[in-house]
């Protein structure tokens, strides 16, 4: 069974408590630090001072990135599956 433990995250200036497994504390941690700095890049280039708009606007910026990188690894998948198919045609031919 899994080890879990309760942490407390601090964004913006909130605390949000979790239960979490232990071996994902460090993946939580450097997340928050991640949010934090763009929350902060954001406060400084925006005249928006209401946090959960920055919040917010983090979010979506994070969530834009995830959709790109999914969307590459997509095409990625399919360069791979062109290649191997490619790969097994010739294999196939030589037999």
């Amino acid at each position: 069974m899994s080890d879990y433990i309760k942490i407390k995250l601090n964004i913006g200036d909130r605390l949000y408590p979790l239960t979490i497994e232990r071996s994902q504390e460090i993946f939580f941690r450097d997340a928050v630090k991640k949010i934090e700095s763009s929350f902060k890049k954001l406060e400084e280039n925006y005249s928006v001072r209401d946090k959960q708009d920055l919040l917010a606007m983090t979010c979506i910026q994070f969530a834009a990135k995830l959709q790109q990188n999914l969307s590459n690894n997509n095409k990625i998948d399919k360069e791979i599956d062109e290649k191997i198919t490619n790969m097994i045609n010739i294999i196939d031919n030589k037999i």
